[in-house]
This record gives structure tokens, sequence and C-alpha cells, in this order.
């Protein structure tokens, strides 16, 4: 009986070794890692195919033959139609089946071995600039981007206006898939916002007299419109303004008037009288308090200034002769006298810069 049962399960073993005798043969007889010697890295912007991909690995030279990629596809049924878009870098003799399986959409809606890119994004002063700019790291083109920031929905899901939105982004380095799209951009960028508001933050404004992130936010953007060099005035800065803010006065602060030219005003050095008499809601020599959103894409570092203000008395401030900094007053008088110092230097300095 012992024996009979024996040569049914030998003869089974045979029947499956006949059916899949290429498979086996393929699997002991067969080296399954790519020819690659070198790092290679792909970026696909479409979900590719199954011809493209396996066109695209042989141009790279990682896979050696088109049949050995095939017929693990089908050893395996993997589903062709799942490749996943975005950034993959290929090591030295990878497995063929960490290879395939690399480039399947997982869970998280991004292929299993897809590889994040750097997304930095400075420098901008409106959504506009910053869809342009982030536009350059991930597939979501600049339109969709800012489309869909100021979308309605959009505004109304994180609770911001069309003027406050600036502040739900905190401009540095971060790290996404490039295959990220819009919706998923703003959604990574709302996690980091209220990351970067946790509770001391958010306890810090009430202190400074402000009541929302993107009040602080604004007055931060104009802050470092001001000031984007010498980052020690910031807390200078900082103070003046909530100092105004505090005794009723207008913050008179130029790049908000400047702000309500677009680009109009972009490379003028010197503003006149003309230009300040603008009728703007950003102009704060027209508007009592801040501007109903933010000037700039601010970085959190200036923000953290404005929570953190240095203990002084300033109410004005004037440009420091050389350029880049400023001279701070507590009086009119001392503020009339720092222009006066100004203006002296800017004519001497005009003066040689034309001769």
């Amino acid at each position: 009986m012992v024996k009979k049962i024996a040569l049914i399960v030998l003869g089974i073993i045979l029947s499956v070794s006949f059916v899949y005798k290429d498979k086996i043969m393929r699997i002991f007889s067969e080296d399954t890692r790519t020819i690659n010697t070198k790092e290679v890295k792909l970026l696909f912007k479409e979900d590719p195919t199954l011809s493209f991909l396996i066109e695209t690995l042989l141009e790279k030279g990682v896979l050696k033959d088109r049949k050995q990629f095939v017929d693990y596809m089908k050893d395996n049924n993997i589903d062709t139609t799942k490749f996943d878009a975005g950034k993959y870098i290929i090591l030295s003799q990878t497995q063929l089946a960490n290879l395939v399986n690399g480039f399947v959409e997982g869970e998280n809606g991004h292929g299993v071995a897809e590889a994040k890119v750097n997304v930095i994004f400075n420098n901008c002063p409106t959504i506009e600039a910053m869809g342009k700019n982030i536009s350059q790291c991930i597939l979501a083109d600049s339109a969709s981007i800012v489309e869909y920031i100021y979308n309605p929905a959009t505004l109304n899901k994180y609770g911001f206006t069309r003027e406050q939105v600036p502040a739900l982004f905190l401009p540095k380095k971060y790290e996404m898939y490039f295959d990220t799209d819009a919706a998923e951009f703003v959604a990574f960028m709302a996690k980091e916002f209220k990351i970067f508001w946790n509770d001391e933050r958010k306890a810090k404004m009430k202190t400074i007299g402000l009541n929302s992130p993107s009040k602080v936010t604004t007055l931060a953007s104009i802050v470092y419109s001001e000031q984007s060099k010498v980052s020690e005035e910031w807390p200078l800065i900082a103070k003046l303004y909530l100092n105004r803010l505090k005794k009723g006065m207008k913050l008179q602060s130029d790049p908000t008037f400047k702000f309500c030219w677009g680009d109009e005003l972009k490379g003028v050095e010197r503003l006149l009288y003309k230009h300040r008499d603008i009728d703007c809601d950003y102009n704060t020599y027209k508007i009592n308090g801040l501007p109903p959103g933010p000037i700039y894409v601010t970085p959190g570092t200036v923000i953290d200034a404005v929570l953190n203000p240095a203990d002084v008395n300033y109410i004005f401030m004037c440009g420091k002769p050389g350029g880049g900094g400023h001279n701070f007053a507590v009086t009119n008088a001392g503020h009339e006298k720092n222009v006066a110092i100004y203006k002296k230097w800017l004519i001497e300095y005009q003066k040689n810069k034309g001769s």
C-alpha cells in the first residue's frame, strides 16, 4: 500500500515537473540578475507600458534580453497595467523579481521601488511663482498646481481664503514622489503646516497679539520683504511692526504697496510717492493693520523671528548707508535724522555710480 502511494506521488511530481519543465529549468539554469554594473536612474513621466518598460531597460543596459523579463511576467501573473510612473534607481545586479515588482503600483499609489525626489522652492513672492518652481521638481505642471490651490473647494478644505493661502506653504527642501499631482502636493504641504504650527508656536502667536497662523505669516512676509539678507534684523523689524500694530499706527511698509503693482515695479530701485499712492487692500500706507494675506511665500525661520521678536521699542526704520541693513529709531526726530543721513549717502552713491 505504501509503495503504491509512493508511486502515485512520484507520478504527480513527474507530471508537474513535465508541465513546468521550462519554468523549473529557467530557475536553476539562468542568472536572474540584471546585467548593469552601475546604478541606473530611470524617470517615467507616464505609467509605462510593458513594451516601453522593456525597451527602456534594454536601452539602459539593465536587461540582457527581452525573453527573461517576459517569462518572469507570465510565470508570476504580473498585471502589466499596474506599472507606475516616477523615478526609479536600479542597483547593480538587481534580482529580476525585485526589478519587476518594483515597478508595480503599491498600496500607497506609487511604484513599490519608486524613489523620491528633492523638492525645493525658495524666493517665491506668489503662488504662481511657487507653482512654476514646483513644476520643475514633480510631474504636476504649474497651471494645475495654481488652479488647484485657488479652487474654492481646496480653499474651503484647508480653511484659507485666496489671500491667506500662501501661508499654507513653508519653503524648504522636501522629498516627494516625482509623480505627485497637485492635490497630493497640497495635502503634503498641509501636513507640514500642521507639524510646524505646534502648540508651542500657537502659544507664542497669542503672546504677540496675533490670532491666526496666516496673520503671523503675513507679518513675516512683510519682514522678509523688507530684509531678506540680514537675518539678525528679522526680530527687530518684527517687533517694530508689532509695536505699530499695538499703538494703532499704520505699518507703512514699502514692500506692501510695491506688491500692489505686481510686476510693473520689478527691477525699479527707487520707489516714488506716486507708487505709494495706489489704492489697494495690501497698501499699508492706506489701510490700518495687516493686509489680507502674505505678500511672499515666507520661510519658517522668518515666522519664528516674528514669534520671538526682539525686546525693543522701535517704531521707525530707514535704510543704512552702504545698503543691506537698517537704522532704527523710537521717535520721529530720530527717524528724520536717520533719513537725512541715508539721503546724503544715496546722493553721493548715485553721483559716484554715474561718474
